[in-house]
């Protein structure tokens, strides 16, 4: 009778400690994957570039923004699904810099970008070819290939002028010069700034989808290669 009663207690013990494995490995396999990427936003002065950002991060538009000097960051975490958590570092790139030599500088390691122009203002399209050749001449993806990239017609609330009037011409205009995708947004009306950005990072993911991601120290997170520094590379060698 006691053998019998040690038996069943080992065989309850024994089937707590294997339930308790299974459940601390379920909790353990569900914590969120981590992903931070670089994006650009550039483009002629004066285009919205500040109001995106600041529709898209902070819900807020205003009419009344300072031109921005050089360089302003922003971040962007994202819950793209159940398992992964993605974290844009915005970086806002004034409009006259690519008239500078910070450029490259500012370019370093981003994996991707958007382009911006006005709809109203038909020259500041007219630069978007100069933008993208600035930009694929100084960043590219670890196998040479161009970042992905987005245009933005911004201002669509307003009265468009040029070939932006024309889906046709943009779709041609964007394969010729190896954009990703473009949309007619506005930071006002808070039109289609997330379907960009969504379309944006699900190209990044595409196109790095071949680099094996580094774990960071922080349980969970991931910095992909191409946004690695060399120290970082060394600080995070598992040899």
């Amino acid at each position: 009778m006691a053998l019998n009663k040690l038996r069943s207690y080992r065989h309850k013990v024994l089937t707590e400690s294997l339930v308790d494995d299974v459940d601390f490995t379920s909790r353990s396999t569900s914590v969120p994957t981590e992903y931070l990427f670089k994006i650009l936003v550039i483009g002629e002065l004066g285009t919205g570039k500040t109001s995106i950002i600041k529709r898209y991060v902070h819900r807020f538009f205003s009419q009344h923004y300072r031109a921005t000097i050089g360089v302003d960051f922003a971040l962007k975490s994202i819950d793209w699904d159940s398992n992964t958590v993605v974290r844009l570092q915005l970086w806002d790139i004034a409009g006259q810099e690519r008239f500078g030599n910070m450029t490259r500088v500012y370019y370093k390691d981003a994996l991707g970008a958007f382009i911006v122009f006005d709809v109203t203002r038909p020259a500041t399209f007219d630069a978007v070819v100069k933008w993208k050749q600035d930009l694929d001449a100084k960043v590219s993806l670890e196998d040479g290939t161009p970042i992905p990239c987005v245009l933005l017609a911004n201002k669509c609330d307003q009265t468009k002028e040029g070939m932006v009037n024309s889906v046709a011409k943009m779709d041609e205009f964007c394969k010729e010069n190896m954009f990703s995708a473009w949309y007619e947004t506005s930071a006002k009306e808070n039109v289609n700034i997330d379907d960009a950005a969504k379309t944006l990072v699900s190209q990044i993911l595409k196109y790095t989808a071949q680099y094996k991601p580094t774990y960071l120290k922080s349980k969970g997170q991931v910095i992909l290669n191409s946004v690695m520094s060399s120290e970082d590379k060394k600080n995070n060698c598992s040899c």
